[in-house]
């Protein structure tokens, strides 16, 4: 019988030996947690040319947030059967390239917990520094890794995940003139949220004119869409967020000739399946998934859309990135 804790590694392992028939595979660091070597898979699909136009998702940051693994890997999954038949998708993807890290924290998936086996909030990890209204604890601390959101030690190197996550962006995203990366939680509110830079402080975001743009193309190809579109410091601030470090070196080695990077988080709001479902309050995993199975499938219909138009969004995005700018 399937150790429970190993499901979504599983179907992880399942998406990658089908992926192999169309992109590359690449193990980009293990971590250990108790008697297990859990590796880190990079997964790349398209041309080797990376300036071309890409897109990125990426999951499974804080261990207890599974569904984020599973809205990735379902639309994964499928979209490679589709490339086997479709030619129109098989020319999509002579012109941009699509890359993924379905699980990027597996030790703490192993474990049954938010943070990594050592104990540390992947998501406040990174060397930045926030100003402003910081909330106690949950924007990040050092006091010990027994308590959550704990940053890891003053000085310390970043941890496996983290530097993992950040070389991988380095090398397939960076370098390409418009990419876009789509970092999938849950566990904050009662809707569904698009999060965009900064969590650091609320200084004005150096795309908020493309970010404008991509708001308005959601509405016009979905309107009645359910998600709420806001920079990621109107909820709350944090410590150590990847995203805001990777941006920053984007423009500090990328952005001087042009090329854009916009990372995004789909925070999917947990808390509306508590209403619904007060037990599951009680399960380790009820406050950050859905637990009964038609709500399951509910998930993994309604986020399909919101990747496939990240996906041609970045594809068409000499299109739109310029124009309208508000």
């Amino acid at each position: 019988m399937l150790n429970p804790n190993l499901v979504e590694i599983e179907n992880q392992n399942a998406l990658i030996e089908q992926w192999q028939k169309f992109g590359r595979v690449e193990k980009l660091s293990e971590v250990q947690a108790d008697d297990r070597t859990l590796p880190i898979y990079g997964l790349t699909l398209g041309p080797d040319d990376r300036s071309l136009p890409t897109f990125g998702i990426f999951a499974g940051v804080h261990g207890l947030e599974r569904v984020g693994s599973h809205v990735a890997i379902n639309f994964l999954t499928p979209l490679l059967s589709q490339l086997a038949w479709d030619e129109t998708l098989q020319e999509t993807f002579r012109h941009m390239r699509l890359v993924a890290i379905p699980i990027v924290n597996p030790g703490g998936m192993y474990l049954n917990s938010r943070s990594n086996p050592r104990g540390v909030d992947i998501m406040r990890n990174a060397p930045v520094e926030a100003h402003g209204d910081l909330k106690p604890l949950v924007s990040g601390h050092r006091i010990s890794p027994r308590l959550p959101w704990y940053r890891g030690k003053a000085g310390a190197e970043m941890e496996v995940e983290t530097r993992t996550l950040i070389d991988f962006l380095k090398r397939e995203m960076l370098p390409s003139r418009f990419s876009m990366a789509l970092d999938v939680h849950s566990g904050f509110g009662m809707r569904d949220r698009l999060w965009f830079p900064y969590s650091r402080s609320r200084e004005n975001f150096p795309y908020r004119a493309q970010v404008n743009r991509v708001s308005e193309l959601l509405a016009g190809a979905y309107p009645h869409h359910v998600y709420i579109v806001e920079p990621q410091h109107q909820s709350y601030l944090l410590h150590g967020d990847p995203w805001d470090f990777i941006f920053d070196e984007h423009q500090k080695n990328f952005a001087s000739d042009g090329r854009i990077f916009i990372p995004w988080c789909l925070e999917m709001g947990s808390w509306s399946w508590l209403k619904k479902n007060p037990m599951q309050l009680f399960t380790r995993h009820g406050i950050f998934n859905p637990i009964l199975p038609h709500r399951y499938r509910r998930i993994m219909r309604r986020h399909r859309p919101l990747l496939d138009f990240f996906k041609q969004a970045t594809l068409n995005h000499s299109v739109w990135r310029d124009r309208g700018n508000s």
